[in-house]
């Protein structure tokens, strides 16, 4: 994998889960060293607002958070857990639980900062409690700017009907961190009518190749020039199961997409 993102030409990449990569600072060092690349941030991911779970959450915090100041990263990415997969979670949180997960947040981001310098943005996800507008709007307005800010996923947003360019032209202030994904509206809508799971709708395509989606790319780098974004653009699609072969091709195809829009100039955010 970090072989083919070096000769794709990626220089800034993420952890990913803490444990997806080396977690000795050493031997990833050296695999990073000789390839060229440079980790930006990491992730903590799962569920937010059950206090029992805290010790998992904590793990991938100190854990990932350490080896990505170790790196000089700047954020760290928080993702609430997926509830399509369990036959007893809600799509939509009551307010004790709520409040249980804005207080999840304030913690890890309040720690991140005084551990580890590190800016906690929340990735709002399909399939987490933090996905529709009105969500987003809430936890952005119940939680500390100067601790928590916005890792825009283009296409998460876009699956929930949320436009991604209007969202980063309302709370752009608040995001410093930018995963470029689109989504197929075709899949997305069959899925969301029949009641597939995340990784079910994942498996079936719903995220798709930039030119293929409905997220108006141009738009977004338009807004982000006009309002002087100085954070990084990080290219994802979301696949899985895929065969081996299949991600580098997309993500060459994908890179050369963006370029052409204006990503990767010297003025523009890369």
């Amino acid at each position: 994998m970090l072989d083919e993102m070096a000769a794709i030409g990626l220089e800034w990449i993420e952890l990913g889960p803490y444990g997806y990569l080396p977690t000795e600072e050493t031997v990833l060092r050296a695999a990073l060293h000789s390839r060229g690349l440079k980790i930006c941030a990491c992730c903590v991911e799962g569920n937010l607002e059950d206090p029992a779970n805290w010790p998992n959450l904590e793990h991938q915090l100190l854990g990932g958070g350490g080896l990505a100041a170790a790196f000089g990263a700047e954020f760290l990415i928080l993702i609430d857990d997926d509830y399509s997969g369990s036959p007893t979670a809600t799509a939509r949180l009551n307010e004790s639980d709520w409040q249980r997960l804005v207080h999840t947040t304030q913690r890890i981001a309040q720690t991140a900062r005084e551990r580890f310098g590190l800016y906690t943005v929340f990735h709002p996800n399909s399939y987490t409690h933090v996905e529709h507008e009105d969500q987003i709007e809430r936890l952005l307005a119940e939680t500390n700017p100067e601790l928590v800010g916005l890792c825009l996923d283009t296409g998460h947003v876009a699956y929930r009907n949320v436009d991604p360019v209007a969202l980063y032209r309302r709370f752009h202030e608040r995001i410093p961190h930018i995963h470029l994904k689109s989504v197929s509206a075709q899949v997305r809508d069959r899925a969301i009518a029949e009641g597939l799971t995340c990784a079910q709708a994942v498996g079936q395509g719903a995220f798709c190749e930039p030119a293929g989606g409905i997220v108006d790319f141009q738009a977004l780098y338009n807004a982000m020039q006009e309002l002087d974004y100085g954070g990084r653009a990080i290219i994802e699609q979301d696949m899985y199961p895929v065969a081996y072969d299949k991600p580098m091709g997309i993500a060459q195809q994908s890179r050369a997409y963006y370029e052409k829009i204006g990503f990767g100039e010297e003025t523009a955010p890369t």
